[in-house]
């Protein structure tokens, strides 16, 4: 695939494995799933590619379909705030597409993904026509303020072992994410990036929260033993911290 080509230039149509993989659609009526489907799009996503820009118009509704996606921005002193990690099930964007406004974020491919997308118009259509979407979006919304919260949280948090666990706990919601399944496929750099500190530090984060039988790292991503352990530890304890 030549690689001067945009995401957009390289869209195509999806794969009945990857609308399997698309969890709105189950929520509409048949009618109303045949009308969607004919216009959603997926486009392979290069690591590095945006797949959304600050200020550029909404033209989509997005999800991941595979791979991983950074939601951030650039505050005024040039510091690039993440927002949420993007896993294959999530949708994002919603309420810049029920807006029509500019984006105010950045999305990112971190590694090579599949990224899907509805047209705003048909999202709006789906508005107008369908209850279970109407339903879905709503979930979408009410779920993604407790996240925002939750990441405005972690960004004031000093202990980076804690800033690891809860940015790990986000991953892991079924509502936004409902593709991870039991193992997040994810690399220490990539969860470095998300969290904002370095691959060392997550390591050792990491590593402090195995030996207390929260997770357990698997060749190529995390496996979580104790969902609840996570999103509500303080401050993990480690071996060499007695004094």
């Amino acid at each position: 695939m030549p690689a001067e080509l945009t995401l957009h230039q390289r869209r195509r149509d999806p794969t009945p494995a990857e609308l399997a993989g698309i969890p709105w659609l189950a929520a509409l009526q048949a009618h109303e799933r045949a009308v969607a489907m004919q216009d959603i799009k997926v486009g392979d996503a290069l690591p590095g590619d945006y797949v959304c820009r600050v200020g550029r118009p909404v033209t989509y509704w997005f999800g991941v379909v595979e791979g991983l996606l950074k939601m951030s921005t650039d505050n005024a002193q040039g510091r690039t705030i993440t927002f949420s990690g993007l896993p294959p099930g999530g949708w994002f964007g919603e309420g810049t597409v029920l807006k029509r406004e500019p984006y105010r974020y950045n999305i990112q491919a971190l590694r090579k993904s599949v990224v899907a997308g509805l047209p705003t118009e048909r999202f709006h259509w789906l508005l107008d026509h369908s209850i279970g979407f109407n339903r879905f979006v709503m979930n979408q919304l009410n779920e993604r303020l407790g996240q925002f919260i939750a990441a405005r949280e972690i960004d004031r948090m000093n202990n980076p072992d804690v800033r690891v666990a809860r940015s790990l706990a986000a991953l892991f919601n079924r509502v936004l994410f409902p593709g991870v399944g039991e193992v997040l496929r994810i690399t220490q750099q990539e969860l470095a990036y998300l969290v904002g500190l370095s691959r060392q530090r997550v390591n050792e984060a990491l590593s402090a929260l195995q030996e207390q039988g929260i997770i357990q790292v698997e060749y190529g991503g995390l496996r979580i033993l104790d969902l609840e352990a996570l999103r509500t530890t303080t401050a993990p304890n480690r071996n060499n911290d007695a004094t």
